[in-house]
């Protein structure tokens, strides 16, 4: 028995998500003595705003990635392992589109901030906390970009190494603002925004200047873009990713301030688990793309089952941890956080499983049209549910609509995992891109 789970360990899968997952948890470490630090200084009124200004500007990082992490994914492996030095052109051209277009909207976003804060936000915030907030979306953008690639690359510990030391020095900036009493929502913002994606930056030109260098040096070709695969993905995941949002943005518009943080605090706990997710299927996804043969899928999906039933164990264990835990993390003050965060994390149980067949359908099958239609259905169940629902019953709605969500949008996905698989008629993988349009 120790010589298979030694042997299990020193698979190079498992050594990366061993790598990643530390990294991740490590980043979630921050995350919480953050949270810790900030719910004993602020007020939860102010801890709401805050949640909702960095849930914004997360949300808008996401939206304006234009799909462009799925592109990395998807074709940088294969790049990278044939050697194939158009790698440094791929990843040009693919900033240089999505740096046009995310910086158009966020001068658009930039202008009407505040006229949308005032009439749908509603957090009351000052003009400058907004506009601080808008300009750390565009760092944030680039930090995805540069950390994805790193991901892409199998470069797990150089990128997780980055980003915790960039984690460190803003945990002492903050501890500064605290001592000189110079805390508020705005520098909190100013700090995880924009010092900490230009900490990033800085380690990784040190590390890699001469990829760096190639890059600058390569032409820009609009081919590499991708817009057909790209477009249609990220219209997918910004239905996906605004409707993680949308129950605690409801929450905020019709007005229900300490709620909103008590489960703005819930969904940051989530969040952090969640990320335990993402540590895994950053790993997953190159090997399924760089599947070429059918017999290579099963195996695969085996790996996924295993690898992702460790986040769903961790939403078990959250949803049976006692109260009092909570109330000796967060204080007596966030006593709802406890009974809201044990739902959220039911609700959430069976999420991480539900991205096996994601990861197939868009990195093996490159089929994002069918991860649209299940992020559509996602949104609109959460969006509708929370928008009837918060009136009568508030916050402790939201996780049974989460739930429904999760499990539709997975059915959708599994039953079209489950029909390209069965249109395979040849054993190369290459083959299935070009299946009829009915599945």
């Amino acid at each position: 028995m120790h010589k298979r789970i030694l042997q299990f360990i020193k698979k190079p899968t498992s050594k990366n998500i061993i790598i990643n997952t530390i990294g991740n948890y490590l980043n979630v470490a921050f995350i919480s003595a953050y949270a810790l630090l900030l719910v004993r200084i602020l007020e939860p009124a102010e801890y709401g705003v805050l949640s909702v200004l960095l849930g914004i500007a997360y949300v808008l990082a996401n939206l304006l990635d234009f799909g462009v992490t799925a592109t990395i994914y998807s074709y940088l492996p294969p790049l990278i392992e044939s050697r194939d030095f158009n790698l440094y052109k791929f990843l040009k051209s693919t900033f240089f589109y999505q740096f046009v277009f995310s910086f158009t909207v966020i001068v658009a976003l930039f202008i009407a901030f505040p006229t949308l804060d005032k009439y749908f936000f509603k957090t009351n915030a000052p003009a400058w906390e907004l506009y601080i907030t808008t300009i750390s979306v565009l760092f944030l953008i680039w930090q995805n970009f540069a950390l994805n690639a790193l991901f892409a690359a199998k470069q797990f510990l150089q990128a997780n190494i980055f980003l915790n030391t960039a984690n460190i020095i803003k945990t002492i900036l903050l501890l500064l603002f605290i001592v000189t009493k110079t805390i508020s929502v705005g520098a909190i913002i100013f700090t995880f925004g924009i010092i900490g994606p230009m900490i990033f930056f800085s380690l990784l030109f040190m590390k890699k200047r001469y990829v760096v260098t190639q890059i600058i040096k390569a032409p820009i070709h609009r081919s590499e873009f991708r817009f057909g695969y790209t477009i249609t993905y990220f219209i997918a995941s910004q239905f996906f990713n605004l409707g993680l949002r949308m129950d605690l943005f409801l929450l905020s518009f019709y007005g229900l301030r300490n709620e909103v943080g008590y489960y703005g605090l819930s969904q940051k706990i989530i969040l952090t688990i969640l990320a335990s997710v993402a540590s895994v299927t950053q790993v997953l996804s190159p090997r399924f793309s760089k599947i070429k043969f059918k017999n290579e899928i099963i195996r695969e999906i085996k790996h996924a089952i295993l690898y992702l039933s460790i986040p769903t164990a961790l939403f078990t264990f959250l949803f049976l941890l006692p109260k009092q835990v909570f109330y000796i993390v967060f204080t007596k003050k966030f006593a709802l956080t406890a009974t809201l965060t044990k739902q959220l994390a039911l609700a959430y149980v069976i999420y991480p499983l539900s991205n096996i067949p994601l990861i197939f359908v868009l990195y093996t099958a490159k089929k994002p049209k069918f991860i649209l239609v299940a992020n559509i259905v996602f949104f609109f169940t959460i969006t509708l549910g929370a928008y009837f629902f918060i009136p009568k019953y508030g916050a402790f709605c939201l996780p049974y609509v989460i739930f429904v969500a999760i499990l539709i949008a997975g059915f959708i996905l599994s039953i079209s995992t489950i029909g390209i698989y069965k249109k395979m008629g040849s054993v190369l993988i290459k083959d299935i891109i070009h299946l009829p349009k009915k599945v």
